[in-house]
Formats: C-alpha cells, structure tokens, sequence
C-alpha cells in the first residue's frame, strides 16, 4: 500500500447488497488495514440479517462510521430530503475522499463533493458505475435521460474508476468519450479466498447464487434446468441461493412445473458456503460488469457455466468453452447436460489459477485504488495551495 499520509475515504452507494457492498467491504479493509480512516454512506431499506451481519464484520475497520439513511433506487423528491441529509453528515466527516458507487452514490457523491468544494474542502470526488445507469438502454427516454445526468456530472469529478474493460467501453458507447481522468481497476480476491472449496457428500448438480431479479437470470435457470433434465434423461437436482422480491414468483415457477422438490430455494449466504452445496456453478446473468461471483468461484476451484456477457470474459478468458447467450435456456441447458455427460469438460476449461491469482488480488485492486486516491487529494492540495 502507499506510503503517503492517510486518507479519509467515504464510500457511498445506495443497496448493500451484491457485488457493490462486496467490492466495497475489501476496499475498507484493505485500506484501514493500510492506515486509512474509512466509513460508508448507504441505504437504510435493503438488506437483510446477512447483510447485518456483514456490516458487523467490517465495523471495527470503519474508523468514519455507518451512515444508514433511506435511498430510493428510481429518481425522485426524497432524493432531496436525503441528500439533505448525506451533506451534513458528509460535512461533519470532513472526508478526503467521496467515491460514489452505482448511479446514484455517484450523484450523491458528486454533487455533495462540489457543494463542499465551494466550501474551499479539497475533498476529491470519484465515481464507479458497477453497471447502474449503463444498464439502460440508450433508444429510450429513461436512458437517454441517465446518461445525461451522467455526461453533466463528469465535470464534478475527479476520476471515473472502472472495474472491467467492458464497463468502461459500454460508457464511452452509451456516454461518450470520459471528459476527465479514468482507471481500469479490476475487482480482486482476498488470500483465503482462493483455497479451493470442496463438494459436500449429498451436493446438487448445479447451484444458482445471486441477487433473485431477472438481470441475474434465476427464471433462465428454472427453465435450462427443466430442459437439462430431458436432455440428460435423468432428474437432476439445483439450489438457489439469494434474496429478492421476486423470489416467491421464482418459488412458484419451480412448484408449476413440478421441481419444486428437486431445485430448494436458500436464503443469501456466503459463496463458499453456497459452492460446497453443488457440483457445477451457473451463472445465467443477463447483464454485468465485473461479478464477484465468477471470481469467487474460480478460486474456489469449483467449475462454472456462464452467460458471455460484460467483464466475465476478461476472468475466464474470450474462449472459453462453458459460455452461453444471454437468456437462451435452451443453450444453457444443453451446456448443463453437456457437463453432467462429461464431469471433465468444464474442469479442463477453467483459467490457470496462478495466472488468476495475480490478475485478480483484493491487495493488487486496494492498493492500486489507493495510489489514484492519493494522486487526486495530492494534486487538489497543490490547486487550493
């Protein structure tokens, strides 16, 4: 880590659940490890007794606290009573650092930034999109209208911080050019997290883990499921791990068409408890960025099946044999039969874990976003000097 003053860092997002609460619960930890003072600003609505007592394993690490108030995921009027409410709270922080993750932790960060900035604080001002607004689609008015609050809010920031080649091409396709400093950093692992993970005596063949909304593809893996079953010529058993509101409308696809005793819906839980369950993870994902989910699971050496969509190439590799389209049951559940035929064809197929390793360090992505941190608050110091 950098060995220049320590920093106030406060991250901001809005739902603490997924891959942004992931990314950002290492970052604190690495960072406080390294002597920086860290807290996080987030929705007080979301989340679930997991998440609890997730928020209580990173508490001693946040030296700047936690700051729960209600967010809304679409716009609206309470956004101003919030960030009402994030500025004082903000203010009295007196951060070095606001970096906003998802759409609207990025605006709130961003536009509390430069009222503090008025205010002569050299606070610097960064922004992750972790998909967000970029999931949008750029022919509709809603996605029109994000992605010029987007492009508006460039000016008032520091830097764009990227976790995936792809995200930061899908910006610049749906956004444009970024006007101001960008940096690729990719998510990263901690130590423990890649010893391998092993398969529990009665496990399931194929295991589903991640938030229970159609983006991440849980009705996709209902029906491959149905249609690997005929393909294998044999029932075949899953488990899905997650929480969501639609998870009861997933609960009762699985009763309707009569698998509701061979795929068992589990509350949320940690991955590596989760891989041990099952043989094979799939990932069925309409759309992401850089999921945590993929990384966790090739560290734990647990093989995987996976939609070819956002950053996961840049985990498995362009080629990899275990990829399908997005939202084609019928292609994922010729790969999940393919796999039950053949126990060693996604095994052979996954990357070289040494190679993974490297790329893919929770140390490696701390200290990397440490040292922009740094350069941002160094040169900001040097303006108001």
């Amino acid at each position: 880590m950098a060995a220049d003053r320590p920093l106030r860092i406060l991250h901001c997002f809005r739902s603490p659940v997924g891959g942004i609460f992931r990314h950002v619960r290492d970052l604190v930890e690495e960072h406080a490890k390294a002597g920086h003072q860290v807290g996080i600003l987030c929705d007080s609505t979301t989340g679930g007794a997991y998440e609890d007592a997730l928020f209580e394993s990173i508490m001693p690490h946040l030296a700047l606290g936690l700051t729960r108030l209600p967010i809304r995921r679409s716009l609206g009027l309470s956004d101003i009573t919030t960030a009402k409410k994030s500025f004082g709270e903000i203010k009295n922080l007196q951060p070095d650092v606001l970096h906003g993750h998802g759409a609207k932790g990025g605006a709130f960060v961003r536009l509390i930034g430069s009222r503090l900035r008025v205010s002569r604080s050299c606070v610097a001002r960064f922004y992750s999109p972790h998909g967000g607004s970029l999931h949008y689609d750029a022919g509709t008015i809603r996605g029109q209208a994000y992605f010029a609050i987007e492009r508006f809010l460039e000016r008032w920031t520091e830097a764009l911080v990227f976790v995936s080649d792809y995200e930061r091409r899908t910006y610049e396709a749906k956004i444009g050019t970024p006007r101001t400093a960008w940096r690729l950093i990719h998510n990263g692992l901690r130590a423990h997290e890649f010893d391998p993970v092993g398969t529990a005596q009665d496990a399931v063949d194929f295991l589903y883990i991640g938030m229970m909304r159609d983006l991440k593809g849980p009705d996709v893996f209902i029906e491959a499921m149905r249609k690997a079953e005929q393909l294998a010529g044999r029932p075949l058993r899953g488990t899905m791990v997650g929480d969501g509101d639609d998870k009861p409308r997933y609960q009762a696809r699985l009763d309707a068409i009569g698998m509701g005793e061979r795929v068992r819906m589990r509350d949320a839980m940690p991955a590596r408890d989760a891989f041990a369950l099952a043989r094979t993870v799939v990932i069925p994902s309409r759309a992401e960025s850089m999921p945590y989910i993929v990384l966790e699971a090739v560290a734990a050496g647990k093989p995987v099946i996976s939609t070819r969509v956002g950053g996961i190439p840049e985990i498995l590799g362009p080629s990899f044999a275990g990829f399908v389209p997005p939202g084609d049951s019928e292609a994922l559940a010729g790969a999940m039969a393919h796999a039950i035929s053949d126990p060693q064809w996604l095994p052979g197929a996954m990357p070289e874990m040494e190679m993974f390793r490297q790329n893919f360090s929770a140390q490696t992505m701390a200290d990397r976003m440490a040292s922009l941190y740094q350069e941002h608050v160094a040169g900001e110091r040097r303006t108001r000097r």
